[in-house]
């Protein structure tokens, strides 16, 4: 073996391994923003003795855990040994307009951590593992077994949409809309961003239940935009009762093909003949962000039995369920916008 050759097998082994040590990551973010360490540097460098007496966390152990997270570039250690903030790091905050903390908590939820091992039977068998895991399908397992999950799934999803609601609406052509549907909206943050942008409009958010509950207080009765949107709870897959000219789907078709179908089914049989029909969400094959596109990818194959979908098989669903093909419009997040129209 010639020393090229050795030096770039060292390399391979190196990546390999850091690849694999990639939970690290995961389990070391979530430690970072459960013990509040961004809040600990809000003010500037600190030493890490003084941050472990405040967040009553041993010093020794502290210091291993930022030292992993100063490797990562998420906090930086400066020459005198205190630790400081980064970009990266400045994100770990609560308070910070552009927060993650809830992403990052939901990436690395528990109920992950029993999912994960059982990648490879889902992948031999092609279908969700939680049943056989948790003993039920993965959000019913949460709603009924683990409500605290779904309080950390509600604020994920509201901080991605806080990252990208803005750029969506902003993409959507509304003018000549009426009425604007958000099927699957949990809290209703697009659909809020929607009628902020666009005082002419009506909306219905729809979701479960228990989500629709928890809707944003600007969308409750006597909230702001009470009587602009209606409220409505029930399973999409089972109903929607909502007459609009644009319905938005936001990353919420990615169960199985099935499911997938049932849902645009009844959109389209509630839907008038000419209506839009908006799928938002991260499409395979215009992703800028290929590794968390196809993690995401996985991880609705283990726990749902879905998967990410390309523009040509939105197209194909669309397809089979009479609604037209049009376009892919970008929106300069990780999101595109899969419009379709309704048929006669």
């Amino acid at each position: 073996m010639t020393n090229d050759s050795s030096q770039q097998l060292q390399a391979d082994i190196s990546c390999i391994k850091e690849i694999a040590w990639g939970l690290v990551s995961t389990a070391a973010l979530v430690a970072a923003v459960d013990l509040g360490v961004a809040e600990a540097l809000e003010s500037g460098p600190r030493d890490h003795r003084d941050v472990a007496r405040e967040l009553g966390a041993d010093p020794i152990a502290l210091r291993q855990l930022l030292d992993a997270l100063v490797t990562r570039g998420v906090f930086q250690r400066l020459d005198d040994g205190r630790y400081t903030h980064t970009g990266l790091s400045l994100l770990l905050r609560e308070s910070d307009p552009n927060s993650v903390t809830y992403l990052v908590r939901w990436i690395g939820h528990p109920c992950f951590w029993t999912l994960w091992p059982h990648l490879t039977d889902a992948v031999r068998q092609g279908k969700a593992q939680s049943v056989a895991v948790l003993g039920k399908d993965f959000f019913r397992y949460i709603h009924e077994d683990d409500p605290a999950a779904v309080d950390v799934f509600n604020a994920a999803m509201t901080q991605a949409s806080n990252h990208t609601s803005a750029e969506v609406v902003k993409a959507l052509d509304l003018s000549q809309a009426q009425v604007v549907a958000d099927i699957g909206g949990g809290q209703g943050h697009l659909i809020r961003t929607v009628l902020d942008r666009n005082p002419h409009l009506k909306g219905y958010l729809m979701d479960l239940e228990g989500v629709v509950a928890r809707a944003l207080p600007e969308l409750r009765p006597s909230g702001e935009f009470a009587d602009r949107v209606t409220l409505i709870g029930g399973d999409c897959r089972q109903e929607v009762p909502a007459q609009a000219d644009v319905y938005l789907l936001k990353n919420i078709l990615e169960w199985d093909d099935e499911s997938t179908i049932r849902t645009l089914e009844n959109v389209r049989r509630s839907a008038r003949p000419g209506a839009r029909v908006v799928v938002v969400e991260t499409l395979t094959d215009h992703t800028p962000e290929p590794q968390v596109t196809t993690s995401l990818d996985l991880l609705l194959l283990l726990n749902v039995g879905g998967r990410k979908h390309s523009s040509e098989h939105v197209a194909e669903l669309f397809a089979r369920t009479g609604i037209r093909f049009d376009r892919v419009r970008p929106t300069g997040t990780f999101l595109s916008l899969a419009e379709g129209t309704v048929g006669a």
